[in-house]
């Protein structure tokens, strides 16, 4: 018996000695945890700046914010009041240019994906789309101004600022849609031509439907960087200060200038004195409040619309 159990012993020790851990499973593993840990330290120097900054922000215009001070119009020569007209403004203006971008960049990116065949004037788009997403905001100002404030005959306007906006943003929308258009399988297209669908049926049909969730993020995303924007506006179309009534939700024309969130911002920060010292802070709050909530809205309704795929 006791030469059994010290067999059986010897070979629990042997398989214990063969399957255990060895010191390369332990180098992987103590790699590993520090990559993790690496990765997550890089995640927190991203999320903890712009915590600090908006929880900054939001203390500093506390004394003024509220639904009063986006309902109310400036006063006293703006040292006091609200940010109606300016807020209504921005609106006017981010609406205007995906308007105007949305379907153009849409329809581009079909063709582009679906249609184009690969050659030199083809790939000349291709490349001019791609330079074209990286090209400073003052250049696109100095092209509206030019375009559309005085070949077009505009003026400084709602409208030659949206159309600036919208050409700014185009590329962007362009780009985004054609990822969201290859993210389709190819077997999709394939099944449909082969029980004989057209390339326009199949593109309808199939798609589009299963592509439409990247393409709205895209679209939506874009209203970040329309809203944020004071260059291309503060040449066609933004207006230091515009009289308009309280909750008056149409006071601009398309011929009219504008105010707009981001030059109010930097003309009560830069040009006007004697400002409350919460009112900059509260306009930049409201700012970044009013991109978060459209970017929060994307993200739901994109996780919404996946949800929905039947792949």
């Amino acid at each position: 018996m006791e030469t059994a159990s010290s067999t059986t012993a010897d070979s629990l020790l042997r398989a214990e000695v063969q399957f255990g851990e060895t010191a390369f499973t332990r180098k992987k593993k103590r790699t590993e945890f520090i990559a993790k840990w690496i990765f997550f330290a890089m995640a927190m120097a991203m999320v903890v700046p712009l915590v600090t900054i908006l929880v900054y922000l939001v203390v500093k215009a506390w004394p003024v914010l509220g639904i009063e001070f986006l309902l109310d119009v400036p006063r006293k020569g703006m040292t006091e009041g609200g940010i109606w007209p300016a807020f209504v403004g921005t609106l006017y203006l981010v609406f205007i240019s995906l308007a105007v971008a949305a379907p153009i960049g849409v329809l581009a990116a079909i063709y582009l994906n679906e249609y184009a065949s690969d050659n030199w004037f083809n790939r000349l788009i291709n490349l001019a789309v791609i330079n074209l997403a990286g090209v400073p905001s003052i250049v696109h100002a100095l092209f509206g101004l030019g375009a559309f404030v005085y070949a077009a005959r505009f003026g400084t306007s709602v409208l030659s600022a949206s159309l600036t906006l919208a050409i700014m943003t185009l590329p962007v929308i362009i780009a985004s849609t054609r990822e969201a258009l290859a993210s389709v399988p190819m077997a999709f297209r394939e099944a449909c031509w082969n029980v004989g669908a057209t390339r326009w049926q199949t593109i309808k049909s199939v798609v589009l439907p299963n592509s439409i969730s990247g393409i709205l993020t895209g679209i939506i995303l874009q209203v970040s960087r329309a809203a944020g924007e004071t260059a291309p506006i503060m040449f066609t179309g933004a207006v230091f200060y515009k009289a308009v009534e309280r909750g008056n939700l149409f006071p601009y024309f398309l011929d009219d200038q504008c105010m707009a969130l981001s030059m109010h911002l930097f003309t009560i920060s830069t040009q006007v004195p004697n400002v409350k010292e919460a009112l900059p802070y509260a306009t930049a709050v409201v700012l970044l409040g009013s991109v978060l909530l459209v970017n929060a809205t994307s993200i739901a309704f994109r996780v919404w619309l996946r949800n929905r795929k039947k792949w």
